[in-house]
């Protein structure tokens, strides 16, 4: 007996976490395939995992459920999954829907292996706080993985109540450099400057995570949007702007006015895995410049006829934008080579998904 999947007047209780027709095709086809054929399942979103379960907003509520090891791929945030209620033993995840985005960084602990930290996002907005100095490199670091994502980027600069209105476009005149055709937007959730674009971005069916490091304004920023706290937050040291981690689980949030969010802890490691894509996209001004040059697989370091060494002399471009960019290609190609050796031993590991802080 095939799996029966939830009956049609489950759309509209999951409408507002982005079910719909497309989601639904999706859904129907993981849960055919389930492992079990006999079992009836229904469908919900993930809206958050730990070391032991993944919770899942379904139809008759939050379910706290098990994913089996070897389900593949292992549920994260923002997943659509096939479950079954169970019996006294509890709840269980039996397929995992066909993902349309991935956000997704190399495991900070250090293994050949991606970490997928959200999907079926549609907007990663990558935020940074005001009340500390604006990193280039971790800005471009973010939009690579934001771009490679599937999804579509966003820079949010918060807390821009502390700075004043000169330095604050200055700063964000620097950003915009860096970001290209990403938007960039200046924001205060004390002034309201900003918050309103951002709102509007939020509209049903579409799902925007948060990408940034501890004391970003993250949490803040999700609890104005929710018009209640409905994430903590604690003050940043005001040594050093550094802020402690209150987030400690992705989170993904209904907000009352339509729209999802995915709240996440803060950050330290961006690693690249599989991110020439948003490699790319994020320095598309020198990959362009790139095509002139004279050989193929020029560095852009000492070769003769290189036009990007060129734009760097006749004040084109930034010469440190350069380095970076050539950091990410050198470290992309050290990942790349690593997975090639991983995948010639006899067992490799699996993809990891923990859900948890750096």
């Amino acid at each position: 007996m095939a799996n029966r999947p939830a009956p049609p007047a489950d759309d509209a209780v999951l409408a507002p976490l982005g079910w719909d027709a497309a989601v639904r095709a999706r859904w129907v086809t993981a849960a055919e395939g389930a492992r079990n054929d006999d079992l009836e399942l229904v469908a919900g979103r993930v809206i958050r995992t730990s070391r032991r379960f993944t919770y899942v907003a379904a139809v008759s509520g939050l379910v706290a459920t098990i994913a089996p090891r070897e389900l593949s791929p292992a549920p994260v945030v923002g997943d659509w999954v096939a479950v079954w209620l169970g019996d006294t033993r509890g709840a269980r995840v039996e397929a995992v829907a066909e993902r349309t985005t991935e956000l997704v960084r190399r495991d900070p602990q250090g293994r050949v292996a991606p970490q997928v930290l959200a999907a079926n996002v549609d907007v990663v907005a990558a935020v940074f706080g005001l009340d500390r100095p604006l990193r280039p490199g971790r800005i471009e670091r973010s939009l690579v993985l934001a771009h490679d994502s599937g999804a579509t980027p966003l820079v949010v600069l918060t807390k821009a109540d502390i700075v004043e209105s000169d330095e604050r476009q200055s700063l964000a005149d620097e950003v915009t450099a860096l970001a290209g055709d990403t938007e960039v937007l200046v924001v205060s959730t004390r002034t309201g400057v900003g918050v309103d674009r951002l709102a509007g971005m939020l509209v049903p069916h579409r799902t925007v995570v948060l990408l940034g490091e501890s004391g970003a304004g993250k949490s803040t920023l999700v609890n104005h949007l929710a018009g209640e706290e409905v994430q903590r937050t604690a003050e940043v040291r005001d040594v050093d702007a550094k802020g402690r981690h209150t987030t400690v689980t992705r989170d993904l949030i209904v907000l009352p006015r339509g729209g999802i969010v995915v709240d996440t802890p803060g950050l330290r490691a961006l690693g690249l895995f599989d991110s020439s894509g948003g490699i790319a996209a994020t320095f598309d001004d020198v990959e362009g410049l790139a095509e002139a040059c004279r050989f193929r697989d020029c560095a852009h370091g000492d070769e003769p006829g290189c036009a990007v060494v060129a734009a760097v002399a006749a004040g084109d471009l930034d010469p440190d934008r350069v380095e970076r960019y050539r950091a990410m290609v050198d470290e992309l190609a050290e990942t790349d080579q690593a997975v090639l050796e991983a995948a010639r031993r006899p067992r490799g590991r699996p993809p990891v998904h923990d859900d948890g802080v750096d």
